[in-house]
């Protein structure tokens, strides 16, 4: 279960860091379309990409796990909120969704609750 743990890490990190730098002409016109500011643009794609990175780092150190996988799932949750808000098709909603979870299991996992 430990080794599924640190491949939910892996999927949820590589993902983020894939999406915010190497796809960041997306995420521009996203935060656009959404209508939210340059600056929170960028808070969020610091904070992610921070996250992301203690993630990684977790598989040596998992004290960093509880906090990044929640602060990382409640990122995955003002997503889904600004997906419904302007009401995207659900196809929209699945990666984030999905990383939700993974966030999710990460916390469970390294809590015990799993």
């Amino acid at each position: 279960m430990e080794n599924i743990s640190i491949l939910a890490q892996l999927v949820v990190s590589i993902s983020v860091i894939i999406v915010w730098v190497f796809r960041y002409e997306n995420i521009v016109a996203e935060f656009k379309y959404y209508g939210l500011s340059t600056l929170v643009r960028n808070c969020v794609g610091a904070s992610k990409i921070a996250l992301a990175t203690l993630l990684i780092l977790g598989i040596w150190y998992p004290e960093f796990l509880m906090p990044s996988s929640l602060l990382m799932a409640s990122l995955m949750i003002g997503a889904q909120y600004f997906h419904m808000k302007v009401k995207n098709p659900l196809i929209k909603f699945i990666p984030s969704l999905v990383l939700l979870f993974l966030c999710v299991f990460i916390a469970a996992f390294n809590y015990g609750l799993i």
